[in-house]
């Protein structure tokens, strides 16, 4: 039994015994219609002097908002909740007036869908944003626009299929099979857009890095993230120039994050000697450099390691540790210029490859 025959049915209990004629039944009606019509009105007058007189004296806007969107669907909703019961005492059990009734429904329906959008567009547009400027990433940002139009639609949507389903009786399983169809082959076509929308996604909810900290793409791609985007990430590299690299790459791909979870970061420096080096020595003349520079961490505190014999030299490793990554490069100058430099005060010699050729007549 459909909600229409429902009230129908109730009406004619109620009032059966005094539905002797239609005019009696369109007074029933028509004043049903006027105390919907009062009763509305009523309701309008609570709300502009009572419940707005007290949302504008609170700090926050959006009760304001609320309250005016919704008093008017309110409204409407009385005026066409009485005109629906009294169609349906004069109507009482004849077919052709349900039409009417379905109308009304539908009406009353598409009041409080487009309410329903607007609540949700007072949110994304006096809520949302407040919490997204707390968080550090800017993608939240960008897609507020993109999720106030998904959940606008979806509201839409699911609104449409009630209207049709629950007043008409039409079924939606095909037409929503049928867009299912229509999504798969969107989706077909739109796959790289999609991939990078939902690889922006998984940067956001991963947070693997944020605006700011340095990187490197397992592809050598390196520099400062700039800014996080629904399709692409901008990273700001050591020569000035701006590389768009899409999410999709980034998601699919091992990252390197030489800001987290802290900035501070080793500095390895490999040297080689000539053989018949005293390697004591060489060990404190790289300390000493070490400790000369200001750019160099006292802790964790400086180390020299012995590594290997090598073909040419004695190879030898300076382990430092640089309170930022941007200072890796200007500590790299310093010890390298004060190992030439030391290295001659002391006369520690730098071996080049060497080979002998054997002539053989």
């Amino acid at each position: 039994m459909s909600f229409n025959e429902t009230v129908s049915m109730y009406a004619q209990q109620t009032f059966g015994s005094l539905f002797g004629s239609i005019e009696y039944k369109l007074a029933v009606a028509a004043l049903i219609m006027l105390s919907s019509l009062i009763l509305a009105y009523l309701v309008d007058i609570v709300f502009k002097k009572v419940v707005l007189h007290y949302t504008s004296k609170t700090r926050f806007e959006i009760d304001d908002l609320v309250i005016h969107a919704v008093k008017r669907p309110i409204y409407y909703t009385v005026i066409i909740l009485g005109a629906f019961l009294a169609l349906s005492i004069v109507g009482g059990a004849e077919s052709y007036l349900w039409i009417f009734n379905d109308i009304l429904l539908t009406i009353l329906a598409l009041v409080w869908i487009f309410t329903l959008i607007s609540l949700n567009r007072i949110l994304f547009d006096n809520v949302f944003p407040s919490l997204v400027k707390k968080t550090e990433t800017k993608i939240d940002d960008e897609m507020l626009p993109l999720l106030k139009g998904l959940s606008d639609i979806v509201i839409g949507l699911v609104g449409i299929g009630l209207i049709l389903e629950g007043v008409w009786g039409v079924s939606v399983v095909p037409l929503f099979a049928s867009a299912g169809i229509v999504g798969i082959a969107i989706a077909f076509a739109a796959k790289d857009a999609i991939s990078q929308f939902f690889g922006g996604l998984s940067i956001y909810y991963d947070k693997p890095f944020k605006n700011g900290d340095r990187i490197e793409i397992a592809d050598g791609q390196m520099g400062i993230v700039e800014e996080v985007g629904i399709r692409s990430t901008r990273i700001l590299d050591f020569y000035n120039n701006m590389i768009i690299i899409p999410n999709s790459i980034i998601a699919n791909n091992k990252v390197v994050n030489y800001t987290s979870p802290q900035p501070k970061m080793m500095v390895k420096i490999t040297i080689g000697v000539v053989y018949g080096s005293d390697v004591a020595k060489v060990k404190r003349v790289l300390m000493d450099i070490a400790r000369s520079i200001d750019l160099v961490l006292d802790y964790p505190e400086p180390s020299v390691r012995f590594d290997n014999h090598g073909d040419f030299s004695l190879d030898f490793a300076l382990i430092l540790w640089v309170r930022y990554p941007s200072d890796k490069f200007s500590v790299i100058n310093e010890v390298n210029t004060l190992i030439d430099s030391e290295f001659r005060k002391e006369e520690i010699d730098i071996p080049f490859p060497t080979y002998t050729i054997l002539n053989q007549q």
